[in-house]
């Protein structure tokens, strides 16, 4: 129980500073300097003002200084980012998964609101995870006592970089070739792709740490979960295009818990 409290804890203080990522990423500004600051006044919130859920609740979700709201995307990442965490603790408990599987979440969380506000996926995210991902994946080849290596883990990775990226990528291109080209139907809102190139990123991503079934599977659930909002969206912005990252991270998560149960249940013979 002690181990939840402090992961949980841990998981809020990340998420105070996923919050700076994604308020800043999308200018173009360093995520480490300045210190934060109120988005509104500019003034420099002291430490004391910036504990996760605590200062937001003794604050009344208003800035000391110019008393300006405080939106509550703030204590919901910190909340997000701490309650996904234990729940990580609890799937696979201290070990290497444990930390390799924490570093594919923050980046899901920086993605996700990210895409909401700005419809963008910051390829310091994407890219970098997906380096990041390799990188941590292809480690867990090593083996010591006698030093050995296998290029399994580093084989797993780089085919769900390449199949997560390729399966997104193609099928956006296959929808784009019938809806504008072969139906003829004119572009909504100014869009001539069905699919951004931070979505097939982010899939990429997904796939270097969990591989390529699993980055499949994210595939297939992401749609389950967009139609409802995406058919909203169509009836009352007559706009086909929403943010698709928050999907693709859901349906991660999804696969990242349950991906091996749902498997079984579709390809009972797998």
């Amino acid at each position: 129980m002690i181990a939840k409290i402090i992961v949980f804890i841990f998981g809020s203080i990340v998420g105070s500073f996923l919050n700076v990522c994604i308020h800043r990423m999308p200018k173009g500004e360093s995520v480490v300097w300045p210190r934060s600051h109120c988005p509104k006044c500019g003034r420099r919130i002291p430490g004391y003002d910036n504990i996760p859920f605590l200062s937001f609740i003794l604050l009344g979700g208003k800035c000391r200084s110019c008393k300006e709201k405080i939106s509550w995307r703030y204590p919901l990442v910190e909340l997000l980012t701490a309650v996904l965490m234990v729940a990580l603790f609890n799937r696979f408990g201290s070990g290497y998964a444990f930390f390799l599987y924490m570093v594919m979440l923050w980046g899901l969380v920086i993605a996700t609101f990210v895409d909401i506000d700005h419809r963008i996926i910051p390829d310091e995210v994407s890219v970098g995870g997906m380096i990041i991902g390799f990188i941590m994946v292809s480690v867990t080849g090593f083996t010591f006592g006698p030093f050995k290596f296998t290029f399994l883990p580093m084989l797993r990775s780089i085919l769900g970089i390449i199949i997560g990226g390729g399966v997104i990528y193609l099928t956006g291109k296959l929808f784009d070739l019938v809806y504008f080209k072969l139906l003829k139907r004119p572009p909504i809102s100014g869009e001539t792709e069905s699919m951004g190139g931070g979505d097939v990123k982010l899939l990429a991503m997904i796939g270097a740490f969990m591989g390529w079934k699993l980055a499949l599977l994210t595939f297939f659930l992401a749609p389950f979960l967009g139609i409802v909002i995406g058919i909203i969206n169509l009836a009352t912005k007559k706009d086909h295009t929403i943010p698709y990252g928050p999907f693709l991270s859901i349906a991660a998560l999804l696969a990242l818990f349950w991906g091996n149960r749902i498997i079984q249940l579709i390809l009972p013979l797998s």
